[in-house]
């Protein structure tokens, strides 16, 4: 993987590449000990997370998301700099055959590092959606602002066809249609809390549940463990909504036909027999194409495979629904006579399905990035991204550790005290800010971040645990340690984001 695009190993003055030696890793009080990298495995792939995680979003259109990139902020009480820039890891394979490490910029030092270039690690994305209007089972639930310009369209729609059916209402059927769009989405969140409860009984995290302008989604921030289980987390919305769509069935009958109790319980079963028939459609996004990926993931063995047919499933149904859906409606297979299909409702008609057919396009791409980033999200090792690191006392000028540190052909420096047991980080962004005639006074301690225990993460770490250890605790760089306590190394996240990114883009 190319992991290219910072600040490359230290050296005092020369710019020759400093040798890279093979061999295990030693504890911190051993500055010679050969670069952790060389023990990585060459690196290959993008989360559709999400969605990190396959991050399951299921929505009545039942997409996926993830959010799976860690943040890379430094913690509280970390001074800002400016410029801050990221340096790349070396990349080797087992066999010792340079990856493409873009040398470039790889063999540039550390001490310094162009800190006006190169990707900056991502703020954490904002976890609110919107307004919060609960927490079922402990999952927040938000209404996005989108949603209310839906709510308003439904209610004048819906007051129009109120109007033919009960004009005596007069202007109170608007809020009548506002009752039905506040009952439409409730329906409409039971069908995301059964989603919900489902992913949290298989204990897959839900992020959170949010309702938008087509709908809803519940953000699952693992992938099901099984086809059989990736089946049942689909269907259960599409059941719910059907379930739903005959209770107001039932509770229709005693309701003498031509009231406003009788118009909104046939409205509700209606519009929850379309949410549940629309979202059984065979392709991704929908839940009906989780369910079409589950069953060819159970029968090939491989649910990438099923992810890719589902989701070109999910791209033709997107095609049909652009034009089928207006021409159903001119030819009046939907109800309406073909003669009234003209001028302002045709216009309605075809903007609709496009808006549904980019949705559903849209989301069934989403999903092949999330299936291609899943695919590839366990090559992300913290033992592979690891930069070599040298121990320096607090005392110790910044010019003696870069020497130390290019001697030794390393890449970060790790603050010890006398026992040599680590107690801050020097951050590479402070390193910058310190001008070369400075370096010969200033502390390393003055430029590191203390060490917390969220701050040291083990060397077997990869893929989503990798990323989760790494979001729980957002800081520029990572003490990375053996089962044994040694210091492996010192892991940046501007690393880990920079191979996230190139997961994200490769091809499966």
């Amino acid at each position: 993987m190319d992991e290219s695009g910072g600040s490359g190993q230290p050296r005092s003055g020369n710019e020759e590449p400093t040798e890279r030696h093979r061999g295990r890793t030693t504890p911190a009080t051993d500055p010679a000990r050969p670069d952790p990298a060389d023990e990585r495995a060459t690196e290959a792939q993008h989360l559709d997370a999400t969605t990190p995680s396959d991050s399951a979003a299921t929505d009545d259109q039942d997409s996926q998301s993830a959010d799976a990139a860690p943040g890379g902020d430094a913690q509280p009480g970390t001074p800002p700099s400016s410029g801050e820039h990221p340096a790349p890891s070396p990349a080797h394979n087992p066999s010792h055959t340079p990856a493409d490490t873009g040398q470039d910029h790889a063999d540039r030092p550390l001490a310094h590092a162009d800190a006006t270039k190169g990707p900056q690690p991502p703020r954490p994305r904002d976890p609110r959606g919107g307004l919060l209007m609960g927490r079922p089972f402990g999952v927040p639930v938000y209404v996005a602002p989108s949603w209310f310009l839906v709510a308003a369209l439904i209610t004048w729609v819906f007051g129009g066809q109120l109007d033919r059916v009960l004009p005596e209402l007069g202007a109170a059927r608007y809020l009548v249609s506002l009752f039905f769009a506040v009952a439409f989405y409730a329906s409409v969140l039971v069908h995301e809390l059964a989603h919900t409860v489902a992913a949290l009984r298989f204990k897959l995290p839900v992020r959170r549940i949010q309702l938008q302008f087509f709908g809803g989604v519940s953000e699952i921030e693992k992938e099901a463990e099984t086809p059989g289980r990736e089946f049942v987390l689909a269907f259960v919305g599409p059941l719910l909504s059907l379930v739903l769509a005959g209770l107001f069935y039932l509770a229709l009958q005693p309701v003498e036909p031509g009231t406003v109790p009788g118009v909104l319980l046939a409205g509700l079963m209606i519009s929850n027999l379309i949410v549940a028939a629309f979202n059984l459609l065979p392709g991704l996004p929908l839940d009906g194409g989780r369910m079409l990926r589950a069953v060819i993931w159970k029968i090939t063995g491989k649910p990438m495979s099923g992810t890719i047919a589902a989701a070109w499933v999910g791209r033709a149904l997107a095609v049909s629904v652009l034009i089928g859906l207006p021409l159903l409606t001119q030819t009046g297979a939907l109800g309406r006579n073909a003669v009234d299909n003209v001028g302002m409702d045709t216009v309605m008609d075809a903007l609709l399905a496009a808006i549904l057919a980019a949705i559903i396009w849209t989301g069934a791409g989403n999903s092949l990035r999330m299936a291609r980033l899943r695919e590839h999200l366990p090559e992300l090792r913290a033992r592979n991204l690891t930069r070599r690191a040298v121990p320096v006392e607090t005392d110790t000028p910044l010019s003696e550790a870069l020497r130390r540190a290019n001697e030794a052909g390393a890449r970060a420096l790790v603050v010890v005290d006398a026992d040599g047991q680590p107690l801050s980080l020097v951050r590479e962004a402070a390193i910058v800010g310190v001008p070369e005639h400075r370096r010969p006074w200033v502390a390393v301690s003055g430029l590191a971040q203390d060490l917390t225990d969220g701050m040291r993460v083990s060397a077997e770490l990869a893929g989503e645990d990798l990323l989760d250890a790494l979001r729980a605790t957002p800081a520029t760089e990572y003490l990375v340690v053996e089962e044994t306590g040694e210091i492996y190394g010192v892991l940046s996240a501007a690393d880990v984001e920079r191979a996230f990114v190139k997961a994200m883009a490769r091809p499966s």
